[in-house]
């Protein structure tokens, strides 16, 4: 099975919220970035409790109070890139507009391009009729994925940019195509090293699933055998190990988590590390258990293993979400049917639909604060 992993679909559903009628002429910019003080950057999706334009202005003001940054991951706009990097497109101009609104509220961003789909790693997000069954051995595929992050690089100047989100998903269910993508991010790279040295290019590896420990994962292997070899494949052009983690996925609670189970990152590379999303449930959601205690005991986890290496760590979301809210927005995306896996996440948030904030969000703060 998938690992349930949302927050791709939710920025996707709600980055065009965030965009006004107007656009201004120049994205706002700190004088001083988080990326150059030596510190850890801290940030959230941009996912609002309630799809509402309202909602949306709500929850970047809130994540500005408590976080750096936010990670705008979209789906690569295959039609849009198939000829050309320079052409008109409302994906390019919703993130600009997102991008604008970050600014506004003293945030930078962090951008992952996203080619698969975000309830299902193990297939492509949804192509045009005419690449309907292509993969990333196909031409055009790999010609529109190029112009498109090529793009991104001459829009917004990313200091980080991802090629693709949980890869070792991907690769587990694709092996025979697995190293026509590897090809394409080796070819990838330096051509985005040729135009923006100073970006640094990763992609994110599903921690969980990575260390063979989701129970209903049928092609699992032997628990913590990590599968090092489908990270390594990306060296030397990778400029940050970065991972996801959901760890309720597989331990009743978060006090289950080993005292080393990020740990072995520390060794195995001398790079900077990131946390690229995850987070923890704060109540029970069949199957899955949650307190919000177990919140606490997630963000210690991190901090005490890793968290002096981490470039950046993005908590999935700042605030829970209305279901019922998202659930009409799914429909329309022909997505009805993923509303129950949505609600495995409605409670990951560090404060409650409301705002009112639960016991780990004073534990995330004192990381940001005390650095």
């Amino acid at each position: 099975m998938k690992p349930p992993v949302l927050a791709l679909v939710i920025a996707l559903l709600v980055a065009t919220l965030a965009c006004g009628s107007t656009t201004p002429s120049a994205i706002p910019t700190p004088e001083q970035s988080v990326f150059d003080s030596g510190h850890t950057a801290y940030g959230f999706f941009p996912s609002p409790p309630e799809l509402t334009s309202k909602s949306m202005l709500g929850i970047l003001q809130a994540i500005g109070q408590h976080g750096d940054v936010i990670l705008l991951q979209k789906e690569v706009p295959w039609t849009d890139f198939l000829n050309g990097s320079d052409g008109k497109s409302q994906s390019i101009q919703e993130q600009r507009d997102l991008t604008t609104l970050a600014g506004r509220n003293g945030l930078e961003v962090i951008y992952v391009v996203d080619p698969l789909n975000g309830l299902d790693r193990r297939q492509f997000a949804p192509l045009p009729p005419q690449l309907e069954g292509a993969n990333f051995g196909t031409p055009a595929i790999r010609q529109a994925f190029k112009n498109y992050t090529l793009r991104l690089v001459r829009e917004f100047h990313p200091r980080y940019l991802g090629l693709a989100s949980e890869i070792n998903t991907y690769a587990d269910a694709h092996p025979e195509d697995f190293p026509n993508y590897l090809s394409l991010y080796h070819e990838l790279y330096a051509a985005i090293k040729a135009e923006a040295p100073d970006t640094q290019v990763f992609v994110t590896f599903q921690w969980d699933d990575l260390n063979n420990v989701i129970p209903f994962d049928t092609s699992r292997g032997e628990p913590y055998q990590t599968k090092w070899e489908q990270v390594e494949a990306f060296e030397p052009d990778l400029d940050v190990w970065a991972i996801s983690t959901y760890p309720f996925v597989a331990f009743d609670s978060a006090a289950e988590i080993p005292v080393d189970y990020y740990t072995p990152l520390l060794t195995r590379t001398n790079k900077p590390l990131a946390v690229a999303e995850g987070g923890y449930n704060s109540q029970e959601i069949q199957p899955f258990h949650g307190t919000p205690q177990d919140q606490v005991d997630y963000l210690n986890a991190i901090h005490s293993q890793i968290g002096g290496r981490l470039d950046f760590w993005i908590y999935l979301i700042l605030n829970d979400i209305n279901l019922e809210s998202y659930i009409p927005n799914l429909a329309a995306n022909g997505l009805g049917d993923t509303a129950n896996t949505l609600g495995w996440f409605g409670y990951v948030g560090l404060r409650s639909q409301d705002g009112t904030p639960k016991p780990a969000l004073a534990t995330w703060d004192s990381f940001r604060i005390s650095q």
